[in-house]
């Protein structure tokens, strides 16, 4: 699979981090013309080059089944007509989306004379190390380029081939644009060690976006000498309160726990109100159930259906990325609240509820990066924010705060004008 027969893993990263950096130098101050050229000119290679690309992605396709991925797994992996064409409508919409770059956010007008800009820039060189999930290959360099920053990818083994073949659009899109090829460059090997030359290159990459499972960040996090964007796990809850409408908490439920299992924005626990319980829990469970989805509850939960399995403390602190769903009785909303801080990841969560004043103490309370009011956790997604992609979605709270798009791809710095002033 390493296209790499022998080779210096260190002497590797150092050549692409000299060249992300030099091919940063000049993305900082290209127009924004020659960048949206690049993303439409790769939108139009993906969707030419689709059969290449789900040739190639066949072969991930294999070996994740002869690894014995599970199905949640080789969802997030398995690219086909549809998902290729969402991520050539990606691309044009970030094409679409107003340049960052130079966007004057503050002007402070001094009273001696001094006038000051506070002005958006690119951060620099973006590392993202990422697993199973191919489309994050054009979704990350695309931002990342849109933005003016240089980035550097990093996939997992298990897309090996198909992120290469991604990679070749978005190559043919530099080459068009007259962009430096290294604007965004894929490591080329497979080996582990990469990974690590990465979270210590402090000389060349500027900030690193892990975006995988818990044991993937967790390594970021303790050996990453370059500042993270932590896009931890989706441990995400949907709360049913006492006051929800029926027939929303059921489909807002099933749609958030069943559209895709294996997304970091599916529901994993689902907390129901005792005062509703009695009316829309089977119900609920016995849609869960239908659609496939095995039910790990408390002992009132497992009382309400026999089908239920019984929870363990674990449960509730587990994404499972698959049809399973952790199920408990609450006693209202500061109960729930209480849960989802003590057990969530700060990345998103949900209240379904007519009740305004309910919705507005869940949405202030819990601490999480996303909080939704009657709509599913599934829309914890960029592209739904109208971001027209995402490089993750970030459950720290430095800098980057939920999906990360174009303009969370940017700092900035101050630049002062005056007319010989000196400081008494």
């Amino acid at each position: 699979m390493d296209t790499m027969d022998s080779v210096n893993i260190s002497e590797l990263m150092q050549r692409i981090g000299e060249d992300a950096r030099a091919a940063q130098r000049v993305l900082a101050t290209v127009p924004t013309e020659a960048k949206n050229t690049a993303l439409l000119r790769a939108a139009e290679s993906l969707r030419g080059r689709k059969a290449d690309i789900l040739s190639e992605n066949a072969k991930d396709m294999a070996a994740g089944a002869d690894k014995g991925l599970s199905a949640a797994m080789l969802d997030r992996l398995e690219l086909n007509g549809e998902r290729i064409e969402a991520m050539a409508v990606g691309l044009e919409t970030i094409a679409a989306l107003a340049d960052p770059v130079g966007t004057i956010l503050e002007e402070i007008n001094r009273p001696n004379g001094l006038m000051i800009q506070r002005v958006r820039v690119p951060i620099g060189v973006i590392g993202v190390i990422y697993e199973s999930r191919p489309n994050v290959t054009a979704d990350a360099g695309s931002l990342c380029l849109k933005a003016g920053n240089a980035a550097i990818l990093r996939g997992g083994s298990e897309s090996f081939h198909s992120s290469n073949a991604i990679m070749q659009s978005l190559g043919e899109g530099l080459r068009s644009a007259g962009l430096p090829e290294a604007a965004i460059q894929l490591v080329p090997t497979t080996d582990r060690a990469a990974v690590g030359e990465m979270l210590i290159m402090t000389d060349y990459i500027d900030v690193i976006v892990p975006r995988g499972g818990k044991s993937l960040v967790e390594r970021v996090t303790a050996e990453s000498r370059v500042p993270l964007f932590k896009h931890l796990e989706g441990n995400c809850h949907s709360y049913v309160h006492a006051d929800a409408d029926p027939e929303m908490a059921r489909a807002v439920v099933v749609n958030a726990k069943m559209r895709r299992t294996g997304v970091c924005g599916a529901t994993e626990t689902l907390l129901i109100d005792r005062a509703a319980a009695g009316s829309m829990l089977q119900l609920i469970l016995s849609d869960l159930i239908e659609a496939g989805c095995e039910i790990r509850g408390d002992a009132e939960v497992q009382a309400m259906d026999a089908r239920v399995k019984p929870a363990t403390n674990e449960d509730w602190d587990t994404e499972y990325l698959d049809s399973i769903i952790a199920v408990k009785v609450v006693n209202g909303v500061d109960d729930a609240i209480a849960h989802i801080n003590r057990h969530g990841s700060d990345h998103t969560d949900c209240i379904i509820t007519e009740n305004e004043a309910a919705a507005e103490a869940f949405a202030s309370k819990v601490d999480s990066a996303i909080v939704l009011v009657n709509a599913s956790t599934q829309f914890a997604d960029g592209g739904e924010f109208g971001m027209g992609a995402e490089i993750g979605i970030s459950t720290g709270k430095l800098h980057a705060r939920g999906p990360v798009g174009v303009e969370q791809l940017t700092s900035f710095k101050y630049i002062v004008r005056g007319r010989g002033q000196t400081r008494p």
